[in-house]
């Protein structure tokens, strides 16, 4: 992710200036999943301050005491911890593991919330996803969003769903698989197939042509693909080679304000 993730980040104004311009005052949570069971900054020489950088003071690193969900798949990440990553506690506003329309620098906020780094974490999509969401297709033994959990507040009845992947390696670990993820969606939001909006950024080597191997082979099928393109109603598959992501994310945004419209929460 080291060559993609400045890409997202500048493509983030962008984004954050379509939805105020196509959902105008609608109340916006933005939460970045921790996609691992992993936790890995070994010692604090990653610190975004070196100021901050105390090697005898676990579990203290960067100014921030380590908690459990820290550590817990699909908890709001607000500590990135690998190398390119923020390097330091990310501090929203409410408390929250996830930003509000209460921000106040709502660019900035991201910025640190999405500045995750890259290192040798597997990342596994779908089970960080459906962790985040507590849907029993995984179990995890804990409920994320209820009062006293990692996302407290995070998942509402009266709201649309959109999910945004950015990953560079096809989607290979997650369990399920593409039918099995569309029903636990679909079943977060009631069944309304026009409460879920998906966008994956993704490798693209199975098709022809191909942004990110232009002169090589075909690859083999990604699945991420078919969930997006055969199973979601708004699925939008876009190559992570592409030289800016913007335009993906303003072609979202464009459909978020018709559904919102139409959205009857149950």
């Amino acid at each position: 992710m080291k060559e993609y993730q400045p890409r997202l980040l500048a493509a983030f104004p962008e984004f954050a200036q379509a939805l105020e311009e196509e959902l105008g005052g609608f109340d916006l949570h933005v939460l970045v999943t921790d996609s691992s069971y992993t936790w890995s900054m070994d010692d604090c020489a990653l610190c975004q301050d070196p100021a901050d950088c105390d090697p005898n003071g676990m579990p203290d690193l960067c100014g921030a005491t380590i908690d459990e969900c820290d550590y817990t798949m699909g908890s709001g990440e607000t500590f990135g911890s690998e190398l390119g990553s923020s390097g330091r506690r990310c501090k929203l506003a409410g408390g929250h593991r996830y930003i509000t329309s209460a921000e106040p620098d709502l660019p900035a906020a991201f910025d640190c919330i999405a500045r995750v780094g890259w290192g040798s974490a597997t990342p596994q999509t779908f089970d960080s996803i459906f962790s985040a969401l507590d849907h029993p297709l995984v179990e995890t033994g804990i409920e994320l969003n209820a009062p006293g959990g990692c996302n407290e507040g995070f998942l509402r009845d009266d709201a649309l769903l959109l999910l945004v992947i950015i990953q560079d390696s096809y989607e290979n670990w997650s369990l399920g698989g593409p039918y099995q993820w569309r029903k636990a969606l679909y079943a977060v939001k009631g069944g309304d197939e026009d409460a879920v909006i998906a966008l994956a950024i993704t490798a693209d080597n199975d098709i022809t042509p191909s942004l990110c191997a232009p002169d090589g082979p075909q690859g083999q099928p990604n699945r991420m693909r078919a969930f997006m393109e055969d199973y979601l109603k708004h699925g939008t598959m876009a190559s992570i080679c592409a030289p800016e992501y913007g335009p993906f994310f303003k072609q979202v945004a464009a459909k978020l304000a018709p559904l919102c419209d139409q959205f009857i929460p149950d």
